[in-house]
């Protein structure tokens, strides 16, 4: 059977919003277009994907196997129309993606020095789309900063680098030579915990209340705003906090967290020798610790 990649978008959508409504809008599509849409997609699996009534959309067992599956089945497919799209154009192109405070310039310099007619792009990444680049085909190569969801790629090593703490610049423990994780047990941690699996397990926010609701942070920047506002704290690498630089905020080296480990990352199935050729220039001029 085939799968007509318009209506698992449609599905995605829907399954994203939980209502048929929002999900309609977001596709600029009439919302009876789209239920007749889920109906023909669940006609052709033989399966029923939401639960509806007049107050909720669920999604069934087999519609939460489908958006497992959807996701990554949409991305490759994006990824796919952008490297045919760039091959039509006739451009020879490489496009790297780095993580905040990590420096690519160097093994970019070597790869365009061996190849004059590569054009190489580089894309700036978060905690959030650092592998999503690859998925989607944004990216040809990305470095990235652990953990990471693996499925689907190559991951190689490249070194790893003491985390700190950023906190307000008038904060009890700025200035200190170090601290530990558990200094930190009272403050709201601004990073998505799973960054810092080691704060979650003794944040009192956690063991004795409801945790403050999180919001995504586009950059760098504005999270470092946050902390120099007092709404929290954030933990980073070495290198990203002597990146980011400012007078409002202080930068204490935490003595318990292990290490950040950073690596470089692609598409598993890819087989490009630009691919191989970058990752082997990178790790000459990465130190190891």
């Amino acid at each position: 059977m085939d799968v007509d990649l318009r209506k698992v978008r449609y599905f995605v959508a829907v399954a994203e919003e939980l209502h048929f409504g929002r999900a309609a809008a977001r596709l600029h599509i009439a919302q009876p277009v789209l239920s007749r849409q889920i109906r023909a997609l669940e006609g052709e699996l033989r399966a029923q994907l939401f639960r509806r009534d007049r107050r909720s959309t669920e999604l069934t067992d087999a519609g939460r196997q489908l958006l497992e599956d959807a996701r990554p089945l949409l991305a490759s497919a994006e990824a796919m129309r952008r490297r045919v799209a760039t091959a039509a154009r006739g451009s020879a192109t490489f496009t790297v993606g780095f993580m905040p405070g990590i420096t690519v310039t160097d093994a970019v310099r070597e790869l365009t020095a061996r190849h004059p007619g590569l054009a190489v792009e580089l894309i700036r990444t978060t905690w959030d789309d650092q592998v999503d680049v690859l998925h989607d085909g944004r990216a040809d190569v990305s470095v990235v900063r652990l953990p990471v969801d693996r499925r689907g790629l190559t991951v190689r090593p490249l070194f790893r680098e003491p985390r700190v703490a950023v906190l307000p610049a008038g904060h009890r423990l700025a200035g200190k030579d170090a601290v530990l994780v558990g200094d930190l047990a009272d403050e709201h941690l601004l990073n998505n915990p799973d960054a810092v699996p080691e704060w979650r397990d003794i944040a009192v926010e956690f063991r004795e209340g409801v945790p403050r609701p999180r919001r995504g942070f586009g950059s760098v920047e504005e999270k470092l705003e946050h902390v120099a506002a007092g709404r929290g704290i954030a933990v980073i690498p070495l290198s990203t906090s002597e990146y980011y630089t400012r007078a409002d905020v202080a930068h204490v080296p935490v003595e318990d967290l292990p290490p950040n480990e950073v690596c470089l990352a692609w598409i598993a199935a890819r087989r490009s020798r630009l691919v191989y050729e970058f990752a082997e220039i990178f790790a000459t001029r990465i130190p190891s610790d």
